[in-house]
C-alpha cells in the first residue's frame, strides 16, 4: 500500500511541474525597429513581418541562434537571438478592426484620470502589475495604468 501512495504522488508531482511550466510561457521582446520576422529559422527564409521596438513575442522554442515565436495575434515566425531582450512589453489586443481606444489611467483603478488613450497594436514597455493592473510606459514618455485584460504580452 505504501508502495502505491509513492507512485501516485510521484505522478501527482509530475503532472503539478508539468502543467506549471507550461503555464509560464517564456517572453521576449524585439530590441529595435525594422526587425524581421521570418518564416524559417535563417536569413535565407521569406520575411514575414517587420517588427518593432518593445514588440512582445511569446517563445516556442530555440534552434541554434534562432527562436521560433508567436505574437499576439497567433502568427508563427522566427526572429534572431540578438534582435531580442528580456525587458517585458505589453501590446493592446482588444478593439482591432476599430476606432475605439483604451484609457490609460493615472493610477490602478476607474476611477483614476484618464491621462491617454491607445488603439489596438499599441505597445507599451511594462513597468509594474498590481491587482488586474499594468503600469506602462509608451516610447513617447507616457506613464500609466491599464486594465491586464486589455493588454497581451508580460
Amino acid at each position: 500500500m505504501k508502495k502505491k501512495k509513492t507512485v501516485f504522488f510521484l505522478i501527482f508531482l509530475l503532472m503539478f511541474v508539468v502543467q506549471t511550466s507550461a503555464a509560464v510561457a517564456e517572453m521576449v521582446s524585439i530590441s529595435g525597429n525594422n526587425v524581421n520576422m521570418r518564416s524559417g529559422a535563417g536569413k535565407k527564409y521569406k520575411v514575414l513581418w517587420k517588427l518593432g521596438e518593445g514588440f512582445p513575442l511569446k517563445v516556442l522554442r530555440r534552434s541554434g541562434s534562432w527562436i521560433r515565436v508567436q505574437d499576439f495575434e497567433g502568427t508563427i515566425g522566427w526572429v534572431n537571438k540578438n534582435v531580442v531582450q528580456k525587458t517585458p512589453h505589453m501590446i493592446v489586443k482588444v478593439h482591432k478592426k476599430s476606432k475605439k481606444q483604451i484609457n490609460v489611467r493615472s493610477g490602478s483603478g476607474t476611477n483614476n484620470r484618464i491621462v491617454a488613450k491607445a488603439y489596438y497594436g499599441v505597445v507599451f514597455k511594462t513597468l509594474q502589475q498590481k491587482s488586474g493592473w499594468v503600469k506602462v510606459q509608451h516610447e513617447k514618455g507616457v506613464t500609466g495604468w491599464v486594465k491586464r485584460s486589455l493588454l497581451w504580452g508580460y
